[in-house]
């Protein structure tokens, strides 16, 4: 296919692009069959059967990707008439595609199309939920500075906190201290727990910490033993909110290193930044 067929391709299929009120994309069926070379909407509507039964033999369910509504259009002096119509998703459209006429020019650039926007998504949903993970993980460890700094104004030193900490950890693994949750995950020794830590028990490993922070403070606590106890018994509160919610923290899998992805993500970003000076000074 030609550089500028495909140019002209993309804008017309970006130009029937629709977001819902939440920013969620999709595209009208009958918009689509035009571009697809359909004349008639019962051969489309036949395509679409098959991408539906796709769906499904895939374990999805269509009802979530084909969103059947009701369209009023022009059907000329000022008059308009109900027609039906299916909103697509970005993953229908795909479906749509490949059980197309592949021969077809236009179709065969669909099946590109909604391949590359689908695994665009793919990335940015993986991408943002990496973001989060690491902003969650700078929070935790700015709390446990916050933490060790009251604790060592209350004469607990560096290797009393991290007895307080190992304490809390095992109240919140259910049993399972630090180093028996590395086991677990298969930590490298000298790496940190929570570097390989699912977002949901880095949250929670913080929020017991800023519970500890706070009632240290508000009781008055001095001491190692008296702050353990407080530690301890804030850990298990949060197990408990989280055992209510069907989620034990020491039956999650590990995730990827975080150091590793937080590396990963900042290389990405300064390209990106290149390549956009790069274009600036063109």
């Amino acid at each position: 296919m030609k550089k500028e067929d495909v140019k002209k391709f993309t804008e017309l299929f970006d130009e029937i692009r629709q977001e819902t009120s939440d920013g969620t994309e999709f595209w009208y069926a009958r918009e689509l069959q035009k571009l697809l070379g359909y004349e008639h909407w019962r051969n489309f509507s036949a395509v679409i059967a098959k991408a539906k039964q796709a769906c499904e033999a895939a374990k999805i369910l269509p009802s979530d990707h084909f969103v059947d509504v009701d369209k009023m259009v022009s059907i000329g002096s000022n008059t308009e008439r109900s027609v039906n119509d299916i909103m697509l998703s970005r993953y229908a459209g795909y479906l749509v595609a490949q059980n197309g006429d592949s021969k077809k020019e236009e179709i065969a650039f669909a099946q590109t199309y909604f391949a590359i926007q689908t695994c665009k998504q793919e990335l940015l949903e993986e991408r943002l939920a990496l973001q989060e993970r690491i902003a969650a993980q700078k929070e935790s460890t700015k709390t446990e500075k916050e933490l060790s700094g009251i604790l060592y104004e209350r004469g607990v030193d560096d290797k009393g906190f991290a007895r307080i900490r190992a304490k809390g950890d095992t109240a919140l693994f259910g049993g399972f201290g630090t180093n028996e949750m590395k086991a677990r995950l298969g930590v490298p020794n000298p790496r940190a727990l929570a570097d390989f830590l699912p977002t949901i028990t880095i949250k929670a490993k913080d929020f017991a910490a800023e519970i500890t922070n706070f009632n240290v403070k508000k009781s008055d606590l001095n001491g190692e033993i008296k702050i353990t106890g407080e530690h301890v018994k804030s850990n298990r509160e949060v197990r408990e909110t989280l055992l209510r919610s069907g989620i034990h923290p020491e039956k999650l899998p590990a995730e990827k290193d975080i150091k590793k992805l937080e590396r990963k993500v900042n290389s990405e970003n300064k390209k990106l930044s290149k390549s956009r000076i790069k274009k600036l000074n063109k």
